[in-house]
């Protein structure tokens, strides 16, 4: 069973998710919350595998959430869900930890396979937040310098590791492109984030992006 807190602050919203989320026999909404503090709480008591957060709510707002979320122990996969689609917001999710990006508009099938992927440990976007991410991170010099940089660290096969996680693939399609078993994938994984100091194969993914080495 997928365990998923919902926080925005339009209770109609979350009803609405309730329902749709609630209608898979495998997800359960166990809490909601209408302010970023009150989701965090939320977290802490449930201990959810997913996260859905609005970006835009009264006192916490939903980045400053997301951070705090992040800092728990063994944090679960938080994506964001909201109406506002534009770079700041794609990037600045992903970065304070985000695992993936969805607009509200994302069809209920949809969001619920999204759920699903997310809680496997996988990046979710929209279609229009990955476009506005490969084109924000290209355009940005300085992100491109200190990825670069980050990388050098790392060993060849690490970072091919690295470019897949650039494209969003799971483990067991890295394995079957690097002819690697997925163990071995999980392995260079943990040790591509630690590397980096990334919190999350999202955050391993942008720093693929940044430098230039993710694939199409």
């Amino acid at each position: 069973m997928v365990r998923v807190v919902v926080v925005d602050d339009e209770p109609m919203v979350c009803g609405f998710l309730r329902t749709i989320l609630g209608s898979a026999g495998d997800i359960e909404v166990v809490e909601e919350a209408h302010d970023g503090a009150a989701g965090v709480e939320a977290v802490v008591r449930s201990r959810p595998d997913v996260v859905l957060m609005d970006l835009r709510m009264p006192g916490v707002d939903g980045l400053t959430a997301i951070e705090r979320v992040r800092e728990l122990a063994d944090p679960p996969a938080v994506v964001v869900l909201t109406t506002f689609d534009a770079d700041q917001y794609v990037l600045r999710a992903l970065r304070a930890g985000a695992a993936g990006f969805l607009v509200k508009s994302t069809p209920p099938e949809d969001l619920i396979g999204l759920v699903r992927v997310a809680a496997e440990g996988h990046t979710v976007l929209s279609a229009a937040a990955a476009r506005r991410l490969v084109a924000a991170s290209s355009d940005s010099h300085s992100a491109r310098d200190r990825a670069r940089k980050l990388i050098g660290s790392l060993t060849e096969r690490e970072a091919e590791v690295l470019a897949c996680l650039g494209e969003g693939l799971p483990n067991a399609r890295i394995a079957a492109r690097l002819h690697l078993s997925e163990a071995t994938v999980k392995g260079y994984v943990s040790r591509v984030l630690d590397k980096l100091g990334c919190g999350n194969r999202t955050q391993a993914g942008l720093v693929a992006h940044d430098a230039g080495i993710a694939g199409p």
